[in-house]
């Protein structure tokens, strides 16, 4: 009988012993997120201060959930760096599933949001309620980003809680590997939206230059 699990039931070690997936800690695999970072523009800086200030005073008025994480963060993020726009298409609660080689396990869930450049996925960003760590959403998310790979190229995502930020790059393979950028913290000195933004826009242009 095929087992079936929740991606929210997935853990780390399920997917590395099932799925083969592999965390790789060498800095050169993962340079995307800090390498060739356009600039942000002082009136995107701006916007992104807005977004800071409205998030900070909807922790005022607790539970905070993910839809609002998505309207208030997440969409603005999005629109700024251009995802909304053609080349790119968003495509919101898509259904994806993956299996093991030995087909034994079959994991199946929802991702919230879903940005593709025409069948390339580019960002899959899982949003959690405000309360939960990052570290909750990642083996859901990779479990995500394995079943959505299709091909050598890489594949990012992003999981994001409202006030942290984590960018994860996968490459499939015959291996899968991955790994992740530093945590970014919306309440860190100044406003860390922007490097959230400026990494954003360098995984948009890498996947156009790669089409």
């Amino acid at each position: 009988m095929v087992q079936t699990i929740q991606p929210k039931d997935i853990t780390l070690l399920e997917l590395e012993t099932k799925f083969g997936l592999q965390f790789i800690e060498y800095e050169q695999f993962f340079l995307e997120w800090q390498d060739k970072l356009p600039e942000i523009t002082s009136v995107e800086k701006q916007q992104l201060d807005r977004v800071k200030a409205s998030y900070s005073n909807l922790l005022k008025y607790p539970p905070l959930l993910e839809n609002t994480v998505k309207m208030v963060v997440l969409s603005p993020l999005l629109d700024l760096a251009d995802f909304y726009l053609s080349p790119f298409h968003v495509k919101s609660e898509k259904s994806v599933e993956i299996s093991a080689k030995n087909e034994d396990v079959t994991v199946k869930g929802q991702i919230d949001v879903l940005v593709l450049f025409e069948q390339l996925v580019v960002i899959v960003i899982e949003s959690k309620q405000a309360a939960f760590s990052v570290e909750v959403g990642k083996p859901q998310l990779l479990a995500y980003m394995l079943a959505l790979s299709n091909s050598d190229q890489p594949i990012y995502g992003l999981i994001c809680n409202g006030s942290s930020f984590l960018f994860v790059k996968l490459i499939k393979q015959e291996t899968p590997k991955y790994a992740l950028s530093r945590l970014f913290y919306i309440f860190n000195p100044g406003n860390e939206l922007y490097s959230v933004l400026s990494v954003l826009k360098r995984l948009g242009q890498l996947v156009r230059n790669s089409s």
